[in-house]
């Protein structure tokens, strides 16, 4: 039913910004979390940020708060994360997902709907 696509991943410098976009199409969206999750190699996916697209409520992990920003655009029907203060250990393939708003957390288990992934790079 949803449908997602990332884009805005690339190079960039310690300390530098990149601002992801997940581009979404399909049904029910006002139901839905959206989620940010990463993965670097060698290791599990892990919890980035969630906004419920109702609310505009927002959470984000402890290892990029006050650096990152989960946001939406109801007109372009798309979920942002803005990456600030950019650190080598940001560096993963970040994925887009979606999830019921009442059900999908900070597990990556509990969303139904994921995009392809778009690799960041930081530099050190």
């Amino acid at each position: 039913q949803v449908q997602l696509v990332e884009s805005g991943g690339g190079l960039v410098q310690a300390g530098g910004s990149l601002r992801l976009s997940c581009a979404v199409s399909g049904r029910a969206f006002s139901n839905y979390a959206m989620g940010w999750f990463r993965q670097a190699p060698g290791k599990e996916r892990e919890f980035v940020a969630r906004i419920v697209w109702s609310s505009g409520y927002t959470s984000y992990a402890d290892s990029v708060k006050g650096r990152f920003t989960i946001s939406f655009d109801n007109a372009k029907i798309t979920v942002y994360l803005q990456m600030n203060s950019l650190k080598p250990e940001d560096t993963a393939i970040y994925y887009c997902a979606a999830g019921y708003a009442w059900y999908a957390d900070i597990d990556p288990q509990k969303y139904g709907a994921w995009g392809q992934g778009t690799q960041v790079t930081v530099s050190s």
